[in-house]
């Protein structure tokens, strides 16, 4: 079917521009980018479908686009992961078959990045006679396929086809973050210290770069200081600052009971959020 024939050109174009993206091409993005386009554009051409904008024929939808059980999909430095990407499909005359790919930029036909699933095609079970639950696993590599310019925002393209050949096709059907790890460290010095005598509590936030599989510092961001009591299992607020140079984290306390100091960051759309363990003080 020629809807068929568009979505293998359209998934063939995404592989070749990434999540995969060949090391040799990883410092010349206008390549990968005009590579992709192009490559839609041809496929959109070729095709009854326009693979570029919403499209629907009779009464086929898609609803209930679930990516990573909810959760952004976070990668380290050297992070291999798989992860999975599900929705519901209804038609009156029932799914015949099913497919999503993953794609960023600031639109379909100006993509800078795209993902292809390990399936050609999703696989769908059958829930009735009119309704599948169908499913499609992806499996990312920082070391190969990522720049940490496609931190961020990522969006997800599906298509749906009846039996009858109905069809809807949906170029953001479910957008998600694809985040570059964080981690945070804490020391609280002295220890032991004496009680409303001043507590220094040092650190760094660092993050996933995925160009040099290393975590680098993470400066100018809010970060809070916590504190949670010998004996209590919640942290509570205490102090926000900012990272510094590097990352690095200071700031000063007064010592009034025993118990633990932690950091904690909130994260943004491209670094995932994080908590330092505890660093524990005794209090004499």
């Amino acid at each position: 079917m020629r809807i068929r024939a568009s979505v293998a050109a359209v998934t063939g174009a995404l592989a070749l521009s990434a999540l995969a993206v060949p090391a040799a091409q990883a410092d010349d993005s206008n390549t990968v980018s005009s590579f992709t386009k192009n490559a839609v554009a041809e496929a959109s051409a070729e095709s009854s479908v326009d693979v570029a904008a919403d499209d629907v024929s009779g009464d086929t939808t898609i609803s209930n686009v679930v990516v990573n059980g909810g959760k952004s999909v976070v990668m380290g430095a050297t992070t291999k992961k798989t992860f999975t990407v599900s929705f519901t499909a209804t038609d009156d005359s029932g799914i015949e078959w099913a497919t999503a790919v993953l794609w960023h930029g600031s639109t379909f036909d100006n993509l800078d990045g795209g993902g292809v699933p390990n399936e050609a095609e999703a696989v769908c079970t059958q829930v009735d006679d009119t309704t599948s639950t169908c499913k499609h696993t992806y499996t990312v590599d920082a070391n190969y396929d990522l720049l940490n310019k496609l931190a961020g925002g990522w969006k997800v393209w599906a298509i749906a086809q009846g039996t009858d050949a109905d069809y809807v096709q949906k170029d953001n059907a479910k957008g998600f973050n694809l985040q570059r790890m964080s981690k945070l460290t804490v020391n609280a010095s002295p220890e032991p210290v004496v009680k409303g005598k001043t507590v220094t509590v040092t650190g760094a936030l660092t993050r996933a770069d995925w160009e040099s599989n290393k975590y680098v510092g993470l400066s100018g961001q809010s970060v809070v200081l916590q504190f949670r009591k010998a004996g209590t299992t919640n942290y509570t607020n205490v102090k926000g600052i900012k990272s510094t140079t590097g990352g690095a984290l200071k700031t000063t306390v007064t010592a009034s009971a025993d118990g633990y100091y932690r950091f904690t960051y909130a994260g943004i759309a491209s670094t995932a959020t994080v908590s330092a363990a505890g660093d524990y003080v005794d209090v004499k």
